[in-house]
């Protein structure tokens, strides 16, 4: 997890809600009577640092399964060392498609980029019923992935993307981008990017008047993008990974849980992620064996599986899971 650095907070959530899983598990009995040790490291969410991590954990620490929480970019980067070295790791929410391309013992339990991205031009279209919109991605794999499933789904339902613009990631100044936002005055705007830029976005949008409702991702959802954002959070939606109210008992295990525990709102990223443990942790249970492709069998072959995140109806051939999207507002 990128426990320092600019995605400090996102890799908080990571780090506490896998523990706060770890906990509960071990708090009733374990795995077949067994304990779980959990050993964790920063990758900083750089590519280079988590290849590093990646070769510790497999070499020195010997684990029998990886939780993948961080950015799509690492991600990337250690996939294939996992399926070389046949540790199964499961990601938990970064979206870029190729991860799970590495081979058959990476699996994903967060959105592939483009399916959220289309899932947010099915809101737009079908939900708020806008016709007019403006696009603002992150250039990066995060961003760019999600572009792909928005202008796709976009084009599909007949919604006019009025303008387009690529920002870098730690972009704090916005002016130019919106001062020609405001002048289009589309419907909606479909923003990409992570919480200090999303945040800076939409503090920058209520002071230049911008009318257009501000439409965002999992990258806003994070007690971090209210915090920053302030008032100018309000009445931003998005479309995400976690439904706070959601009334199933494994969803309040961690949502009031994390609460509980933590005295801090839970987030889409450590719920994610806690998924990503939980369907681990069940799949050594099922297969009663710490044998890698025990655990990748039994990991492909998870049927209805009840997280937090949602009900999993299975993984594909890719190792991508089947669950509803959720859209929240705040």
């Amino acid at each position: 997890a990128p426990l320092t650095g600019f995605a400090a907070a996102d890799g908080l959530s990571v780090k506490q809600s896998v523990e706060l899983a770890v906990q509960q598990l071990n708090a009733a009995g374990g795995i077949n009577g067994r304990p779980v040790q959990l050993i964790t490291y920063d990758d900083r969410a750089d590519a280079k640092e988590a290849v590093a991590v990646a070769y510790k954990l497999i070499e020195q620490d010997k684990v029998v399964a990886v939780v993948g929480g961080s950015y799509s970019s690492p991600m990337r980067a250690v996939a294939p060392i996992y399926q070389q070295a046949k540790v199964p790791m499961v990601a938990g929410f970064a979206v870029h498609p190729d991860i799970t391309k590495a081979g058959d013992y990476v699996f994903r339990v967060g959105m592939l980029g483009p399916i959220e991205g289309a899932a947010a031009a099915e809101v737009v279209g079908t939900i708020l019923k806008g016709k007019t919109v403006g696009l603002m991605t992150m250039d990066n794999d995060f961003g760019r992935a999600l572009a792909v499933g928005f202008r796709a789904r976009a084009a599909v339902l007949g919604l006019n993307i009025v303008w387009e613009s690529l920002y870098p990631l730690g972009e704090m100044d916005f002016t130019p981008y919106l001062t020609r936002l405001r002048q289009l005055n589309p419907d909606v705007v479909f923003a990409s990017g992570y919480y200090n830029e999303a945040a800076q976005f939409c503090k920058q949008a209520k002071q230049m008047g911008l009318k257009s409702q501000i439409f965002g991702e999992e990258g806003f959802d994070t007690p971090k993008f209210i915090e920053i954002a302030g008032a100018a959070s309000e009445g931003v939606i998005i479309v995400t990974n976690l439904n706070r109210d959601d009334q199933r008992p494994t969803a309040r295990a961690f949502i009031e849980g994390y609460r509980s525990a933590y005295k801090m709102e839970p987030d889409m990223v450590g719920a994610s992620n806690y998924d990503a443990f939980l369907v681990i942790a069940d799949s050594l249970r099922r297969g009663k064996s710490t044998d890698a492709k025990v655990i990748r069998d039994a990991i492909a072959a998870t049927k209805n599986f009840d997280g937090a995140t949602g009900v999993f109806t299975g993984f594909n051939a890719l190792g991508e899971c089947t669950k509803p999207i959720q859209s929240q507002i705040v």
